[in-house]
């Protein structure tokens, strides 16, 4: 395997590639910055890697190595010398919905040799619960996320072989000697008493406990009530069917003081359990540690690829200190290990020990990719 990073920016263009740009296979490409959603910026990827597959999509902030960046465009041009790599997409405006998306797109992919499916949805127009149900139908590993648009919450975008486009979701297939692992923690912790969600629809929640939500939520968060919906990000929520299984986490993005609603980054389905969560910045670094150590391969210094996937919540929380849980992340992989990534508005990937994809918010969830 062969790795080279290379950036774009308003006053320099993108940076020199390597030698092997004609003969990449795939190019990842992420981006907090309007050059991404234009034809140029496609077309020039496309002339410098003329047989590759081009994917990515717009972020909260993009990741290479060690550094978080705005206002350009981080891409990661990968040559594969023992696996390969195929990419279906769809538009979700012709299809029933995310479940039917996702189905579709694990379809295409199918092959014995198929070892990973990545994905990248549009952040806002794609129900990310329902795109990971249909992804699930497979019985393959499936990561990813859902594209950002900073803390704006604008439009959100994703190229799949072609100019970004809103509503686009890509899938890659990693096909043959490969080997791929993920890691999946987020560090948080759940305070407070057990709940019932007792009266929601999708990702809104009207009761809980048979109480309006909203006026549960201020209770909890004191004088910190004043500031939401923003506070909220420091107090997400945590889910689960019953008691036994694994919970979720869901980020809070607006409130409804009329109707006394919540408004969550996926679903929170009626009749789960639900408690609230916080964290200390500690607790976020050392869980990006965890998920490392459940990526990273058995033999450390082989040359590899590590997709990064962080929840806009965490990198909101954790202000300068962001950065700290891409340094953990590198020294537990090792400098041989190239990374990418993005922040995201959802993370698709199985809990550590289930190979299930969820969509989860406020967590770190990571990608390695080494050839045998």
């Amino acid at each position: 395997m062969k790795i080279s990073q290379i950036r774009w920016d308003g006053d320099k263009g993108w940076s020199q590639a390597a030698d092997f740009s004609a003969q990449t296979d795939l190019v990842l490409v992420f981006a907090d910055a309007d050059f991404f959603h234009s034809t140029a910026c496609f077309e020039q990827l496309r002339e410098l890697c003329p047989a590759a597959h081009i994917v990515g999509c717009s972020s909260s902030g993009s990741v290479m190595g060690m550094e978080i960046s705005e206002g350009d465009v981080i891409a990661t041009l990968v040559k594969l010398e023992r696996g390969s790599v195929r990419l279906a997409s769809a538009d979700i405006a012709q299809c029933k919905d995310g479940k039917e998306a996702g189905a579709q797109l694990m379809t295409e992919l199918a092959d014995a040799s198929l070892r990973h499916v990545f994905v990248l949805s549009d952040g806002l127009l794609v129900n990310g619960s329902e795109l990971a149900k249909g992804l699930n139908q497979a019985g393959v590993p499936v990561t990813g996320g859902l594209a950002g648009d900073g803390a704006r919450f604008g439009a959100t975008w994703v190229m799949a072989d072609a100019p970004a486009q809103t509503g686009r979701i890509a899938a890659l297939g990693f096909y043959g000697e490969l080997t791929v692992k993920s890691g999946c923690f987020a560090g948080w912790e759940e305070f407070g008493a057990e709940r019932v969600v007792t009266r929601s629809v999708g990702n809104v929640v009207y009761e809980i406990d048979d109480e309006p939500a909203l006026k549960l939520y201020k209770k909890y968060l004191g004088d910190l009530a004043a500031d939401l919906p923003g506070s909220g990000l420091r107090f997400p929520l945590s889910i689960q069917r019953g008691k036994l299984d694994k919970a979720l986490i869901r980020t809070l993005l607006a409130v409804d003081e009329a109707q006394q609603s919540l408004t969550f980054a996926g679903d929170v389905p009626q009749g789960y359990l639900c408690k609230l969560m916080r964290t200390n910045l500690d607790s976020l670094i050392e869980n990006a540690g965890m998920a490392a150590d459940a990526a990273r391969p058995q033999v450390t210094n082989k040359v590899g690829l590590c997709l990064v996937v962080s929840c806009v919540g965490r990198r909101l929380v954790m202000g300068q200190m962001v950065e700290e849980e891409l340094e953990i992340v590198q020294n537990k992989l090792g400098d041989s290990t190239a990374i990418t990534g993005f922040y995201s508005y959802g993370e698709l990937a199985p809990f550590s020990d289930i190979m299930r994809c969820e969509l989860h918010n406020q967590t770190m969830t990571l990608t390695t990719l080494y050839e045998d």
